[in-house]
């Protein structure tokens, strides 16, 4: 006959046994589901969808409906245009006193649009997210010439409305290192001065 205590031990072994195989079985689940979510979207990827989404949103709404298929430049000039209601950029007319002033100092009449960059950023999403969703770039409507011709009439006339120069800037060299200030400093023939000795000085 066994002792009590010990077939308790034994009982006590199994239970802590066969509990410790459910939380470990119950972690490696929880470890599996964790690893097969998907990563969380970039900053760009986030707002390429919603861009896309918005797109998609206008062919519905269009009168009448439009497909992808028969979506053409000109219906992607129609909705950067229709865009231009929610802009929030003072693009200033010629007549206006403050045309060709980037900061002007008192409010006008002159109508807000949607500032190139965004425009330009906008078109670069939307021909990505054009070729990600099954489009060919050859028929890519985002890619055409005529949407980069309004591009560049937009920024050349905000350009000269607001007073905003486009044109890339020139990179600024980074300064020369203390290695590179040596170097070239001996190049140029110029060496270091030998440091003097105190019974030179004494002489």
């Amino acid at each position: 006959m066994e002792p009590i205590g010990d077939s308790s031990s034994s009982e006590n072994n199994n239970t802590n046994s066969s509990g410790m195989m459910m939380i470990s079985s119950a972690s490696t689940s929880s470890m599996a589901s964790s690893s097969s979510s998907p990563p969380a979207l970039s900053r760009y990827e986030s707002q390429k969808r919603r861009d896309w989404n918005t797109f998609g949103q206008y062919l519905k709404n269009h009168r009448p409906p439009l497909s992808l298929s028969r979506c053409s430049s000109a219906h992607v000039l129609e909705f950067l245009r229709y865009l231009d209601q929610f802009g929030k950029t003072k693009v200033h007319n010629q007549i206006c006193p403050f045309y060709g002033h980037p900061n002007p100092p008192a409010p006008c009449p002159c109508p807000l649009r949607q500032a190139w960059g965004s425009l330009d950023a906008l078109i670069g999403r939307l021909r990505a997210a054009f070729e990600e969703n099954g489009g060919k770039p050859e028929a890519n409507p985002f890619g055409a010439r005529a949407i980069r011709l309004y591009l560049r009439e937009v920024r050349d006339l905000q350009s000269k409305a607001r007073g905003i120069s486009y044109e890339k800037k020139k990179r600024k060299r980074p300064p020369p290192t203390l290695h590179q200030q040596g170097s070239s400093s001996s190049a140029a023939g110029v060496l270091p001065m030998p440091p003097s000795s105190s019974s030179g000085a004494n002489q």
